[in-house]
């Protein structure tokens, strides 16, 4: 097989070379998430309100959109290796200008530049992907998926650690660094992989909508992935307001130690990757929207126990990861040469999903308090169960055609007797 052409032959991945592209995929994912700790300081150090510190977080979820629309379809088309090396390169170097910038717009600017960078996770699980055999397939983009969730989970953690001791500056160049080291290594292992005709990239960028429309599995995966994420914003986005209204006046810290359970979250991905091809990957989404569900049950009658919310919060993780990993699973497995275009749209209908359950959910609280959120969260699983059912292709379609023309006969069988 030539390295450049992953299927010319069977397709393998080494334990190392996956256990690489798991770590780097949490590595780069951290970036998105290193400031949220810092803002305090770095508003004290640039003389900025609240309000405007807070554009920093939200311009960096703004770049990663932008680079999931605008950079990660260059998967069907650029060598896969050069592209995730020179984006790592590029994330290290904005990164080391960002910690030692001393102009407010440049900071700005420069973590709208870390966000659009940062999507190297989204061209690395294509990758695997191409690079696994079908029977291995789910099971290794479980354990990258794995990596990048381990890596959500540990970047506030590593933020507000190394910001404690030695500035939010040194943050920044810390990860600088790791990405320098993870560049090098992705440069040494990472195999070689060229699309074999991959389209111009204007074409790349116009052919997403059609995709959409030529696939049913993808848009039941979309539909059913932006369900589940908002189910998940829901209840970060309304979590410390239900803590400050117990009768304790939980706040902020607790609430960050429930990132804690995002443990079981990283866990279901790779159990979930591992179960696709015994269960089937749809009936796992269907699985794990039902955990979901029985999550904000739980929580809405025990709502005020700490135990309950924790037990909630813990289902809610698994099974939105798990769900998730299923619906990456179905995906890949439909137009190979299309791959980073397909997950481009899947991964931008995920956050589309989360940006608006976390709008939702925060008109749910001020108007029907925690309840209403449980109800909120409840309907969005109840929504994504029914549209699994809807949208599931042939069979359903079958089915009721099936069920159309045997009326039909009946009705005709009547008429000429």
């Amino acid at each position: 097989m030539s390295a450049s052409n992953p299927a010319a032959t069977e397709p393998q991945v080494s334990r190392s070379l996956l256990a690489l592209m798991a770590a780097s995929s949490g590595a780069v994912v951290a970036n998105l998430y290193y400031s949220q700790p810092l803002l305090a300081e770095i508003a004290r150090d640039f003389s900025l309100t609240g309000a405007q510190v807070g554009l920093i977080p939200a311009l960096t979820q703004i770049g990663y959109g932008l680079g999931l629309l605008l950079i990660t379809p260059l998967g069907d088309r650029a060598e896969r290796r050069r592209l995730i090396v020179v984006l790592t390169l590029l994330a290290a170097l904005s990164l080391a200008v960002t910690g030692a910038v001393r102009s407010a717009v440049l900071l700005l600017g420069l973590n709208l530049l870390i966000g659009l960078l940062s999507v190297v996770p989204q061209a690395i699980v294509p990758l695997v992907a191409t690079l696994s055999g079908p029977e291995e397939r789910s099971k290794n983009v479980g354990t990258v998926m794995s990596g990048l969730l381990l890596g959500i989970l540990l970047a506030r953690t590593v933020s507000g650690c190394i910001g404690e001791y030695l500035g939010w500056r040194a943050v920044y160049f810390f990860a600088a660094a790791l990405m320098l080291v993870f560049a090098l290594l992705l440069r040494l292992m990472l195999p070689a992989s060229r699309p074999e005709n991959g389209p111009p990239y204007i074409e790349l960028l116009t052919s997403l909508p059609g995709l959409l429309r030529e696939l049913p599995v993808l848009r039941e995966a979309a539909v059913s992935g932006a369900l589940l994420f908002a189910a998940f914003s829901v209840f970060w986005s309304t979590l410390v307001f239900q803590l400050e209204s117990l009768p304790a006046n939980f706040g902020a810290q607790v609430a960050g130690g429930f990132g804690l359970v995002g443990a079981a979250g990283a866990l279901a991905a790779s159990f979930s990757g591992r179960m696709a091809p015994r269960l089937g990957a749809r009936r796992l989404v269907a699985v794990g929207s039902g955990i979901v569900l029985a999550s904000w049950l739980i929580m809405g009658l025990g709502g005020t126990s700490l135990v309950a919310l924790a037990c909630g919060a813990a289902l809610l993780d698994l099974g939105v990861q798990g769900g998730h990993v299923a619906n990456q699973t179905r995906i890949f497995a439909l137009r190979p040469e299309a791959r980073s275009r397909i997950n481009t749209i899947y991964i931008v209908s995920f956050f589309v999903g989360g940006a608006g359950g976390s709008l939702a959910g925060t008109l749910a609280w001020h108007e029907g308090g925690w309840l209403g959120v449980c109800l909120l969260g409840s309907l969005l699983m109840a929504a994504a169960l029914v549209a699994g059912w809807l949208l599931s292709g042939s069979r359903t379609g079958a089915v009721l055609g099936a069920m159309v023309r045997q009326r039909r006969n009946k009705e005709e069988r009547g008429e000429t007797e």
